[in-house]
Protein backbone atom coordinates (compact mmCIF):
# COMPACT_ATOMS: atom_id res chain seq x y z
CA UNK A 1 0.00 0.00 0.00
CA UNK A 2 3.00 2.28 0.83
CA UNK A 3 4.42 1.88 -2.72
CA UNK A 4 0.97 3.30 -4.69
CA UNK A 5 1.12 5.86 -2.07
CA UNK A 6 4.72 6.57 -2.82
CA UNK A 7 3.47 6.92 -6.57
CA UNK A 8 1.11 9.86 -5.63
CA UNK A 9 2.52 11.72 -2.68
CA UNK A 10 6.31 10.39 -2.65
CA UNK A 11 6.74 12.89 1.13
CA UNK A 12 3.66 11.38 2.77
CA UNK A 13 4.90 8.06 1.83
CA UNK A 14 8.33 8.78 3.35
CA UNK A 15 6.49 10.31 6.39
CA UNK A 16 4.66 6.58 6.83
CA UNK A 17 8.15 5.02 7.01
CA UNK A 18 8.88 6.74 10.54
CA UNK A 19 11.14 9.55 8.78
CA UNK A 20 9.73 13.03 9.62
CA UNK A 21 12.22 15.11 8.94
CA UNK A 22 13.13 14.01 5.46
CA UNK A 23 9.72 14.00 4.47
CA UNK A 24 9.62 17.31 5.42
CA UNK A 25 12.40 18.18 3.42
CA UNK A 26 11.51 15.74 0.42
CA UNK A 27 8.16 17.88 0.43
CA UNK A 28 10.04 21.67 0.40
CA UNK A 29 11.63 20.31 -2.76
CA UNK A 30 8.78 18.31 -4.12
CA UNK A 31 6.43 21.40 -4.69
CA UNK A 32 8.90 23.83 -6.60
CA UNK A 33 10.07 20.91 -8.70
CA UNK A 34 6.65 19.47 -9.83
CA UNK A 35 6.12 23.39 -10.85
CA UNK A 36 8.63 24.25 -12.46
CA UNK A 37 9.99 21.21 -14.00
CA UNK A 38 6.33 20.27 -15.13
CA UNK A 39 6.25 17.14 -13.53
CA UNK A 40 9.63 15.97 -14.84
CA UNK A 41 11.64 15.43 -11.53
CA UNK A 42 8.61 13.27 -9.96
CA UNK A 43 9.92 10.17 -10.72
CA UNK A 44 12.87 11.01 -8.87
CA UNK A 45 10.92 11.44 -5.88
CA UNK A 46 9.29 8.10 -6.33
CA UNK A 47 12.03 5.98 -6.31
CA UNK A 48 13.86 7.90 -3.37
CA UNK A 49 10.04 6.72 -1.51
CA UNK A 50 10.69 3.05 -2.49
CA UNK A 51 14.36 2.51 -1.63
CA UNK A 52 13.34 4.13 1.99
CA UNK A 53 10.01 1.45 2.11
CA UNK A 54 12.44 -0.90 1.37
CA UNK A 55 15.01 0.00 3.52
CA UNK A 56 12.79 0.98 6.50
CA UNK A 57 10.84 -3.51 5.85
CA UNK A 58 14.81 -4.47 6.13
CA UNK A 59 15.96 -2.93 8.93
CA UNK A 60 12.24 -4.07 10.82
CA UNK A 61 12.69 -7.90 9.18
CA UNK A 62 16.67 -7.68 10.62
CA UNK A 63 15.39 -6.60 14.65
CA UNK A 64 13.33 -9.19 14.28
CA UNK A 65 15.08 -12.05 13.36
CA UNK A 66 18.00 -10.74 15.02
CA UNK A 67 21.53 -10.28 12.95
CA UNK A 68 22.94 -11.84 9.52
CA UNK A 69 20.50 -13.28 7.08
Amino acid sequence: MNYILAILLPPLSILLTGRPILAIIVFLIWIPALIFSGGLTHPMFIILAWILIFQSREDRRMRRYGGEG
